[in-house]
């Protein structure tokens, strides 16, 4: 039965609706979901009500009235004809919990702990009140003392609410110019690592002898070869090569020893 046909015979949807429970109640399938299924229809716009409270998180809003009608599925499922509550009364928190488990589980691109998205769950309840009662965004310290928490918690967890969705990088940026978010992020700089190896390598080079530190600078600054290298200290070609194996197992074993070890 439509909406509009309930409007014509004078019943409420609620009344049409216990009638169907009534009736998958005491049929088999595939009449019993037939009647199941029209409950779910009939009762649609409270669960696109409910998703649309939750649209200003940053989901998408057909994803969100997704969800709320899957409540809305398990709660026409899950309903008992004994149980004293009405179906609306069973249906709104069951619908409720599904998108908060949804938020909880599915929504956050970067997931935080939970005791931040719980929190973060909290402000958003409460924030609407807050605005109504102050006349303003409560700050963090106003909203942690209605919520009687810490205001460095209330802070925390009004931090993630970026982490329900994130900006393409194809996104228009802050400057004009239709500069791309994309075109804004820095490159990778080689020379950032150069300064960083440069600043561990020189204190082990600073134990080196003045031998060792020249056969260095020959080869890795001056570009010799290991052949120039020994016309210009006087040895073999063959020594140079020891002695250069040598000096780079020294440096890899003081620099080994500076590495942070995990665990």
């Amino acid at each position: 039965m439509t909406i509009a046909a309930i409007e014509d015979s004078k019943q409420s949807i609620a009344d049409v609706t216990h009638e169907l429970l009534l009736e998958a109640d005491s049929v088999p399938d595939p009449r019993h979901q037939a009647c199941l299924d029209q409950v779910v229809m009939l009762n649609a716009p409270v669960a696109r009500s409910i998703a649309s409270r939750y649209r200003s998180k940053g989901v998408d809003a057909d994803d969100l009235e997704q969800v709320a009608y899957l409540g809305l599925v398990k709660a026409a499922n899950g309903y008992r004809l004994d149980a004293a509550t009405a179906f609306l009364s069973y249906a709104v928190p069951t619908i409720r919990g599904e998108l908060k488990r949804y938020f909880r589980d599915c929504a956050w691109t970067i997931r935080p702990p939970r005791r931040v998205q719980e929190m973060q769950g909290s402000i958003a309840a409460a924030e609407p009140e807050l605005i109504q009662r102050l006349g303003h965004v409560p700050s963090d310290e106003e909203t942690a003392r209605a919520l009687g928490t810490d205001p460095a918690e209330v802070a925390e967890a009004a931090s993630v609410r970026g982490c329900f969705s994130t900006l393409s990088l194809d996104a228009p940026g802050a400057a004009e110019g239709g500069t791309s978010l994309l075109e804004t992020v820095a490159d990778a700089e080689a020379g950032y690592d150069l300064v960083e190896d440069v600043h561990r390598l020189t204190p082990a080079v600073a134990n080196l002898g003045d031998r060792d530190k020249r056969i260095l600078q020959l080869r890795f600054c001056n570009g010799f070869t290991q052949e120039e290298i020994g016309h210009e200290l006087g040895v073999s070609q063959m020594q140079v090569s020891r002695l250069l194996r040598g000096i780079l197992e020294t440096l890899r074993s003081e620099l080994a020893e500076t590495v942070p070890k995990n665990g």
